[in-house]
């Protein structure tokens, strides 16, 4: 059986530990829109050393490439082609320094039948060399032709905007180089670069990482919503529920509930779901 539980849960796989700087937070905030316009001092806070912050959803690429590993753990035979990012969950202990080393464990925190396809949820601890924590990471990881090996189907969705009108609606461009830029933060599946490739994969030219939408919607939100202020995120999660193109629109529907921000993203070209099931939990 290509998928098994018993063996596969509680497993800890080898982390990659990560350190970065100054230099690699800018290059991260650039990727996800930041640096428009450029003499903003709300941009510069983001793109220039002096008085540098760092986005919350810049604990991702410390944390993401976990997945890269699946395929290694008994109990987990599959096609890595098939290999999908779900969703996100990202819990934050404080705000992230401009610089550090964090030392990550990853382990297999829940698997579930989809039917078609296995759900691998992992969870990626990220500490600090004195042992502090910094942030979590939990991706959710689709599998598709996996499932079907009998094992739960998983709790439902959560996050569910209320029936009502959305309290703000948020418009974030994409420039055409985005994937370019964004892919130069650690993930440089051809997918995201080169048409031909992307073609393979059935889309006509190529499509923008998820994490990348992920952290302009991020941005998005600390701007509109919280004044900048990057320290008010205590966790953020979402579900990617499609293709983004490089060039299009996002357009960020936002409902206020207490503590949360409840949010729904979609591609304002096409009308379809990029984000959905979506929340950021605040800080007060």
């Amino acid at each position: 059986m290509p998928i098994d539980p018993s063996k596969a849960l509680g497993t800890e796989i080898q982390g990659e530990d990560m350190q970065w700087d100054a230099d690699r937070v800018i290059l991260y905030h650039l990727g996800v829109g930041a640096g428009t316009p450029p003499t903003d001092p709300n941009e510069l806070a983001y793109t220039y050393e002096k008085g540098l912050k760092v986005l919350p959803s810049f604990a991702v690429i410390v944390g993401s490439r976990a997945s890269l590993r699946l395929a290694n753990v008994p109990g987990m035979e599959f096609n890595p082609a098939l290999l999908l990012h779900g969703e996100h969950d990202l819990e934050l202990n404080g705000t992230i320094p401009t610089a550090a080393k964090a030392i990550n464990t990853v382990r297999i925190k829940d698997i579930f039948d989809k039917g078609k396809a296995a759900l691998v949820k992992l969870e990626v601890e990220s500490r600090d060399e004195n042992g502090q924590l910094l942030f979590v990471n939990r991706p959710s990881i689709f599998l598709r032709g996996e499932g079907g090996f009998g094992g739960e189907s998983g709790p439902p969705a959560g996050n569910l905007p209320p029936d009502r009108e959305p309290d703000t609606v948020l418009e974030t461009p994409i420039m055409p180089q985005q994937a370019l830029l964004y892919r130069l933060s650690g993930d440089k599946n051809p997918l995201h670069a080169d048409p031909e490739f992307a073609k393979m994969g059935g889309f006509d030219q190529p499509i923008l990482h998820g994490l990348c939408t992920f952290g302009m919607v991020c941005k998005a939100l600390v701007d509109a919503e919280l004044g900048g202020d990057v320290s008010r995120v205590a966790r953020y999660q979402v579900r990617f529920a499609g293709v983004v193109f490089p060039g299009e629109t996002l357009v960020t529907r936002v409902w206020r509930e207490d503590d949360r921000l409840v949010l729904q993203t979609d591609v304002k070209e096409r009308g379809t779901p990029a984000l959905t099931n979506a929340a950021m939990t605040l800080r007060n």
